[in-house]
This record gives structure tokens, sequence and C-alpha cells, in this order.
């Protein structure tokens, strides 16, 4: 059995009792401190870091009698944030003390920000933690923490995406409790995309239920694609590059004109990530933009929410280098008349469904836009 201090986001109780898979019933716990360290934000992270701070208390929970399989779990949700336990004595609220081990972070990896506060991050933060979380979880056992690690990037931006989802108006008078029934639903790979496993029954247009179907859903987070557009030079910017599924298509021409396209990240506006990925994938500052529409790229297959942008801009250079390293990008700009993308769009050389969908909307618009 183990003590363990928990000073961040895992004195939130219903975060911790998910990856413990327990409820807080079957656990010991106890308020306490430990002196001369203080909790910071991790600077542009959304979770939290202990440091060394003399004369300052840091605040947190001690929970007693933690088992193997606790630890275990704890080490592969804790795993992909590089933290490390180390034993230390904290103080309880009756005066006495009390050995526990603490999740520290390596040494130099983070850049600690603001004082953090749980109440202010739970705010912020704490439905999209336990989202991922239990996508996390869900894999406990069946991967390591290296794949968990790398992916958890992904895993948080599919979390964004589904609070987004939930939001999402609707008219339909159907009551999903009671005309979907949900027999089996399995989580069945985790890497940049995720799959998810399901046998359902839905109700059909007759009234009737449907039988049970076995479906997959590759699950993926919201994008934005914009399509830049200068009104005052007529003209439009495309992107080339590289894309490994048409490769494995067997598509000859893998390299493809596109829009600038993004996922959305976490705490991101669709409006915030079009400017974001405007200036990383093509250096482009947008003026403006004007919202094309939003839709499922593919609701038979995928769960991706794209929105659609185009965005005006001075479209005065072309690049050779956009993208981001880290991210494997490799990607060239090219402007061009209006009159000659439409030719080419009439001509059919474009395979991106998003870019047709933002040409034909910019010829209903255009007038107006260079007006």
């Amino acid at each position: 059995m183990s003590d363990l201090f928990f000073y961040g986001t895992l004195r939130h109780q219903p975060l911790l009792e998910l990856v413990l898979g327990r409820p807080q019933s079957q656990l010991t716990l106890s308020e306490a401190t430990l002196r001369d360290h203080a909790v910071y934000g991790v600077k542009d992270q959304a979770f939290p870091m202990i440091v060394e701070e003399p004369g300052s208390l840091a605040p947190g929970v001690l929970v007693k009698g933690l088992s193997q399989d606790d630890l275990d779990r704890l080490a592969f949700y804790e795993g992909g944030f590089d933290y490390d336990l180390s034993p230390q004595v904290v103080d309880l609220v009756d005066g006495s003390q009390a050995k526990a081990r603490v999740f520290y972070p390596e040494p130099g990896l983070w850049t600690p920000g603001k004082p953090w506060s749980l109440q202010e991050w739970s705010g912020v933060w704490g439905d999209l933690t336990l989202l991922a979380a239990q996508e996390v979880m869900a894999y406990f056992g069946k991967v390591d923490t290296g794949t968990i690690a790398r992916s958890f990037p992904s895993i948080r931006t599919r979390a964004w995406a589904k609070l987004a989802a939930r939001q999402r108006r609707t008219d339909d008078p159907r009551d999903i409790e009671k005309d979907v029934i949900v027999h089996r639903r399995t989580r069945a790979y985790v890497d940049y995309f995720g799959i998810e496993e399901i046998d359902l029954q839905h109700r059909q247009h007759d009234g009737s239920m449907g039988r049970v179907l076995n479906r997959n859903g590759l699950m993926q987070g919201s994008a934005v694609v914009v399509l830049p557009y200068d009104p005052v030079r007529d003209t439009v910017l495309l992107l080339e590059q590289f894309r490994t599924p048409v490769f494995l298509i067997d598509d000859p021409e893998p390299w493809m004109w596109e829009p600038v396209a993004g996922m959305i990240d976490p705490g991101e506006t669709p409006e915030d990530a079009a400017h974001r990925e405007a200036q990383e994938e093509a250096q482009v500052t947008l003026n403006g933009l004007e919202y094309a529409g939003g839709a499922y790229s593919s609701s038979g297959s995928s769960t991706e929410y794209i929105h659609l942008y185009v965005g005006l801009a001075d479209l005065t250079k072309v690049i050779d280098n956009g993208g981001l390293a880290s991210e494997g990008e490799d990607i060239r700009t090219q402007i061009m008349p209006y009159a000659t993308f439409m030719g080419r769009v009439d001509n059919n050389e474009f395979k991106d469904l998003p870019l047709l969908s933002l040409a034909h909307w910019l010829a209903r618009h255009r007038d107006r836009l260079r007006g």
C-alpha cells in the first residue's frame, strides 16, 4: 500500500475517481499541504506543476492506502505528462505529518506561469479533462504510456470537439435516449486518430426499432478550412502539400492543392484557429473572415466537423517553406487570379472537397466582397 499527495488536477474528485476506476467512498482522503512548495500553471498549457518555493504552502489532498493497481493506473495516466514520483513529508490539518510520494515534473521540462487555482481550472478545463481521461483510461492495459503520450494532444483535441458537438442547436424532436439503443461500445485504436466500435439499434422512419448494427467511427477533432481571397486584386491563395491517405489509396497525385486547414486546438474558437493556421501554413495575415458554413466532412465514417471560411487578405507573396516542422508539414503556396481558379474548378482539376465547396461559395458572394 502507498500514500500519495496530489496538488494538481487529481484533486478534482471526478477525475481522481475516473483514473483510479473506483468511487471516492472507497478511498481514504485528507486535506494536506506541502511546505516550501507552490503550484503554478505550466506556461501555455492547461495543467499545473509544483516548484520549490521557500515559505510557500502547496495545498492538496493526501490519499492513503493506494494499491498496486491504483499506482499502475496513476502511472499510466501521468506517464503522458512526464512526471516522476518523489518522497516528501506533508502537513495535515490536525497538525500531524505524514510521509507521501508526490508527482514531480522532469527538471527544466516546463516553464511555470501564473499561480494555479483548482477552482479556476475546473471551470475552464474540467469537462474537457474528464472526456480526455475517459479515452486515456479506456486503453489502460491495452497500450503503453508512450502511445498515450504521443496521442494525448489529439485526444484533447477530440475531447474539445465533443464538447462543441454537444452544444450544437437542434430542432429534431426525436429523443436519442429512447431512439438509439447501444449494446456495446469500445475504443479499438488510439493514435493521431481514434477508432471506436459500436453495436446499436436506432428507430427507423416507420417508427419501429431497426436491427442491431455493427459500425465503426474514425474519431477526430473539429477543423477549420480557410480560402484566402484578396477582393482588391481578385486573387485566391492555395497550398500544396503531400497527403498520406491519398498516397495510401494509390492515387498517382498525392500532392494536393488545398485551402489553409487545421484542427481546432482545445480552448480555441474556430475563428482563432483560422487566423493561426493562416499564419502557420501560408504566412498570411487575415483581415477578416466570412463564414461559409459548417458540416461533417464524411458523416458515414468520421466525426470530423469542418468550419468553412473565406479569409480576406492582401495576397502579395508566395512561400515554399510553410507549415510547422514539428508536425512534418512541407507547404508551398500559389496565388492565382479568380478567373483562373474557377476555370480549374470547372475543369475538375482539384480533388479537395472543402476547396470545391469554398469555390462555389465564393462564386456566389464575390461581387459583394469586391464591393
